[in-house]
């Protein structure tokens, strides 16, 4: 199935992906297949790390959102606010009208979790008898993707196919290789198939001032992250002693000003996790990676063109879709790894195409992102986005202008293939202890600060 640049780039709120935007979709999606029953109640229950992790990552407020029809695209702070707020009544808006929803009672946080995957939920809509008008299961599986429980058991076939399909990094370079386009062309020429060029510009537009927002956002806002850890924001003090006057010579374009590279990375990953309005890239916990890097290139970069934007996040787009398709980018489901190992990848990626490198070369650097964040565990510490998620952003983003700068310093040959590092990927995950993994009970979550978990 063609996985493209606006699946993986995503307009949304934090603090997560996966248990924030996925639960969201999937509570919008069930009270839309219900509108037209008697419904007098709702249950919601929440499965696997949506239980552990649940309170600190929104899951909750996001079900009580989607149940009132609001969507990640249109979340907005006072939208979701409203919603809240009927919620403490103790209300839900359907299209039928006012319904009354508990979260004590209504949302329950369940120890169990379905085989399918640890992300799950179940919607159940009862009348006014007591009987079961409707159930349905969702899993959020990464990125703010959902499937329901039918979905899992249907392959998935493509129905509109694109010019250039590729499954694998290997078949991705034969198709350069072939037509003698680069990593961008393939997939322009692919997006191009289903929308046209002005669609696809301004939708490129709207991901790249998303992007560019919320990095603005993070830089003026100082003060406290919500929750029981107390972190504080850094983005706007780092960025007042950087536009001091004492640091300019670190603005460059070489492969140095890291700093400036960190502060993007911070500034994004904070926004995110007070909740703010972010992009996937390709999820929450890892989506100040890919803006900090494309934000570092066109900031900071003479030769910098508007038309680099689309050719980053379309070379990104390539790689993304590769884990996603062949590994995971679900923290419950394979670690951090697949959020922060993924985005290091797809920034590699995006770097080296608008630094001119071969096919060969996007995907060595891809390879390198990669492979030097294999088996890097999701251990968030109190079930929040904030630590050490907010700081491992900003090194990945680091990592991965490494990473683009090594593979350009080569002709794109070499021993570690793209292919070879995502199976890894997904063999490590499978072979991860589940408390490593979105559940806050193992690593940092509990040595640095011990808290109660679900565990799968």
């Amino acid at each position: 199935m063609y996985i493209g640049v606006f699946d993986l780039f995503k307009v949304g709120v934090g603090p997560s992906s996966s248990h924030t935007m996925g639960p969201m979709l999937a509570a919008s999606r069930f009270r839309d297949s219900i509108q037209s029953l008697p419904v007098a109640r709702i249950q919601v229950t929440l499965y696997g790390s949506l239980a552990a992790t649940g309170h600190g990552h929104a899951t909750d407020r996001a079900i009580i959102a989607g149940l009132n029809g609001i969507q990640p695209a249109d979340a907005s702070a006072e939208r979701m606010a409203l919603a809240q707020d009927l919620s403490e009544q103790g209300h839900i808006e359907l299209p039928q009208g006012l319904m009354g929803f508990s979260r004590h009672t209504d949302l329950v946080f369940s120890a169990e979790c379905l085989v399918q995957h640890p992300n799950g939920m179940r919607f159940v809509a009862f009348d006014h008898a007591g009987s079961v008008l409707s159930e349905q299961v969702f899993f959020s599986i990464g990125g703010g993707f959902i499937k329901s429980i039918e979905e899992f058991g249907q392959p998935e076939i493509d129905d509109a196919p694109v010019p250039y399909p590729f499954e694998s990094g290997e078949q991705l370079l034969a198709v350069c290789n072939r037509t003698g386009l680069g990593v961008a062309q393939i997939m322009r020429a692919n997006e191009l198939s289903r929308i046209d060029e002005a669609e696809f510009q301004r939708a490129i537009d709207t991901l790249y001032h998303a992007m560019q927002s919320c990095i603005d956002s993070g830089l003026k806002t100082s003060g406290l992250l919500p929750g029981q850890l107390g972190v504080k924001r850094r983005a706007h003090s780092l960025h007042k002693s950087l536009t001091s006057g004492q640091r300019k010579n670190m603005i460059s374009i070489g492969f140095s000003g890291m700093e400036w590279v960190n502060l993007f990375a911070l500034a994004v990953n904070e926004e995110n996790a007070a909740g703010g309005r972010m992009v996937t890239a390709p999820t929450n916990g890892a989506a100040g990676i890919v803006p900090a890097v494309l934000a570092w290139y066109m900031r900071f970069n003479p030769g910098a063109r508007d038309s680099d934007v689309a050719d980053f996040l379309l070379a990104a787009a390539a790689v993304g879709s590769l884990c996603k398709k062949n590994a995971s980018i679900s923290g419950a489901e394979v670690g951090c790894q697949g959020e922060v190992g993924s985005a290091c990848a797809m920034a590699a990626a995006g770097l080296c195409e608008v630094l001119g490198g071969t096919p060969e070369q996007v995907e060595n650097a891809a390879e390198i992102g990669l492979e030097h964040n294999l088996g890097l565990t999701c251990d968030p510490i109190g079930g929040l986005v904030q630590v050490p998620c907010i700081e491992r952003n900003a090194i990945a983003a680091v990592k991965a202008i490494n990473a683009a700068n090594l593979a350009l310093q080569s002709d794109g040959k070499h021993f570690v293939s793209l292919d070879n590092v995502i199976r890894t990927l997904r063999d490590t995950g499978r072979d991860m202890q589940d408390k490593y993994k979105e559940t806050s009970r193992g690593g940092l979550a509990i040595n640095a600060m011990p808290v109660s978990a679900v565990e799968c």
